[in-house]
């Protein structure tokens, strides 16, 4: 019997909610997991949601895990910098253990290649006794915008705690042959952040990164050929919806917009047959 297919709500998706608001969109929408994000870009007007440094939000976010049955997937962005020590995120991972969650989300956003392996590992090694994997994202809009670099990074390590997450998003930007998905080990896909996007990359890195925290589409309605990306992934991959739409969210509000990114992603895993005959 194939595994049922489970889906996450990604916090970009809805990222003005707070955690514990984000848990209650989630139930009420129909999703299985959540993902935080606990640790922010610091980009202007972004909210903070800093769990190790708030007891009462923290309280909010155990109650509503455990109202709703709801779990926490991962906790992000352990990005990979020149400045920033891995060892400074050991708070935010203590707690997301103590959450619940099995992974965390880390991206590179640094030039050097053997002192980013140095700092993945690292943090692979903040990670261990929380029991978290560290899932390397490669995010077309930085210079490890390829799953080659990210396979480099991440099997250079030399650690086990580890995976490498596919965005649909950055997948399609990157122009990254389907069949290079087979270089995966198994072992290393935890879960996938889906959402689709129109044929033409935009020809700014500003424009990007606008577009990318602002207008994705759902499942179906872009050029992302996100079933046959999902096939060639392992049948447990966890579905992480990621689709931050402002004019959407705006126009439909938080559990609303949140149900119908389930509702289309169902819908197009279920025509293109990739959803285990299990997401009716």
């Amino acid at each position: 019997m194939e595994p049922t297919r489970r889906f996450s709500l990604a916090h970009l998706t809805v990222l003005e909610a707070t955690p514990p608001e984000l848990i209650g969109i989630a139930a009420h929408a129909g999703y299985d997991h959540v993902g935080l994000r606990l640790m922010g870009l610091g980009l202007p007007g972004e909210p903070r949601y800093a769990l190790h440094e708030d007891p009462a939000l923290l309280r909010e976010t155990r109650a509503a895990i455990d109202a709703t049955g709801v779990r926490v997937l991962d906790v992000e962005l352990a990005r990979i910098t020149d400045t920033t020590p891995p060892e400074s995120y050991a708070p935010v991972l203590e707690i997301a253990a103590a959450l619940g969650a099995t992974h965390v989300l880390s991206s590179i956003w640094m030039a050097d290649r053997d002192r980013a392996v140095e700092r993945f590992a690292r943090l692979c090694d903040v990670a261990r006794p929380f029991g978290l994997t560290v899932n390397l994202e490669f995010v077309s809009s930085t210079e490890w915008a390829t799953l080659d670099g990210a396979l480099d990074i991440v099997s250079s390590s030399g650690r086990d705690n580890v995976g490498i997450l596919i965005d649909t998003l950055h997948f399609h930007r990157g122009h990254i042959p389907l069949d290079d998905l087979g270089r995966i080990p198994a072992a290393w896909s935890h879960f996938a952040h889906i959402s689709d996007d129109r044929a033409i990359v935009p020809a700014t890195v500003e424009e990007a990164r606008r577009t990318m925290r602002e207008e994705r589409l759902y499942p179906g309605e872009g050029a992302i050929d996100i079933a046959s990306i999902l096939t060639r992934l392992p049948a447990d991959v966890i579905c992480a919806i990621e689709l931050p739409n402002r004019e959407r969210l705006r126009r439909l509000g938080a559990e609303a917009f949140a149900r119908e990114c389930l509702e289309h992603t169902k819908r197009y895993l279920q025509v293109h047959g990739t959803d285990s005959g299990l997401c009716d």
